[in-house]
């Protein structure tokens, strides 16, 4: 069976997407795509989904309605908008020997999430067991290549889903051509396998990435203990980056599951600012959005960033020695 880590970070408390840029002025790319900036001035990017008590998604709010505050002192919104921006989006599904009797149910979720979404999407396919493989050979929007490549199936082996998740970051990092990055996994268990990067690294990741993360989890046929790491993995990683875990009872569920998380991916509020406290120490700075409204609505987005000067090389330190690179 599958399994995720040795999950030592607690869950943390909201999650979104934010992208840390140096940078002086808002330079629009494209009409549709999220703003690319010069380097200049520090720009946090939020993507922000917001519910309301009983889960549903709110996507009317006004500017007005949004309070930022970044280690509890109110930064100045620079930027708003809710725009259906298109997404470079890998989905990282488990191809280990447990997930053999889900795999099909699972490939038509994931299919059917990727037609729910904004067609002007980019997608690519990473079935992962003891080692990843980029099935769909990098992005494509071509739907028949993401067919094929979902149907490749080879349910053997143990789960590193840790590892998978890292190259992926890194792939839809350097070829992702759009602005917001997405990556939705879908996994039965705990991690058994990886021995590239600890989960206290990729949530570091998660915090500093930019790439929104999405979780399914069919674990009610795991190890109790086991699920449980499983299950505080998955929603540490989700809370950071700003995206969500889900845990179904069952197989049936993920295509419904997949259909909503496609829908709040499509309804997410941009918000920027530049932070008041424009020192590059290396501190974490905890980012906390709030929202005034009807049905006491509640802000999901990235729960912070580190004010490094250099992203890369402080990545690079603190991930895997040496990137290790999908099979084919």
């Amino acid at each position: 069976m599958p399994r995720l880590s040795s999950f030592l970070l607690p869950a943390i408390v909201l999650a979104g997407a934010v992208s840390l840029l140096s940078q002086s002025g808002v330079a629009p790319s494209k009409a549709d795509e999220d703003p690319t900036f010069r380097s200049d001035a520090r720009l946090v990017v939020l993507h922000a989904s917001v519910v309301d008590k009983s889960g549903h998604l709110v996507t009317t709010l006004p500017q007005s309605a949004f309070k930022v505050y970044e280690n509890n002192v109110e930064q100045a919104i620079r930027t708003f908008r809710r725009e259906d921006v298109p997404v470079s989006m890998a989905l990282v599904i488990d191809n280990s020997g447990s997930m053999r009797d889900k795999r099909k149910r699972v490939e038509t979720a994931a299919l059917a999430a990727v037609k729910a979404s904004n067609p002007r999407d980019e997608v690519m396919v990473v079935n992962f067991n003891d080692e990843a493989f980029d099935d769909s050979n990098g992005f494509t929007s071509d739907l028949r290549k993401l067919d094929e490549a979902l149907t490749k199936i080879d349910s053997r082996g143990g789960t590193a889903i840790r590892d998978a998740l890292n190259m992926t970051i890194d792939a839809v990092r350097k070829k992702g051509k759009h602005d917001k990055k997405v990556v939705l996994a879908v996994t039965d268990g705990n991690d058994t396998a990886s021995t590239q990067v600890t989960l206290e690294t990729l949530v570091q990741r998660a915090h500093d990435d930019g790439v929104l993360m999405y979780f399914i989890g069919l674990l009610n046929e795991e190890d109790k203990g086991e699920a449980k790491k499983a299950k505080r993995a998955m929603e540490a990683l989700a809370r950071a980056s700003g995206g969500t875990a889900v845990f179904p009872d069952a197989v049936d569920d993920v295509e419904r599951i997949a259909l909503a998380m496609a829908q709040e991916i499509r309804n997410q509020y941009i918000i920027t600012y530049t932070p008041n406290n424009q020192n590059l120490d290396g501190t974490f700075r905890q980012i906390r959005v709030v929202a005034n409204g009807p049905n006491r609505p509640v802000v999901r987005t990235r729960t912070g960033y580190y004010a490094t000067p250099d992203r890369g090389s402080r990545n690079a330190s603190t991930s895997s020695p040496s990137p290790a690179s999908f099979r084919r």
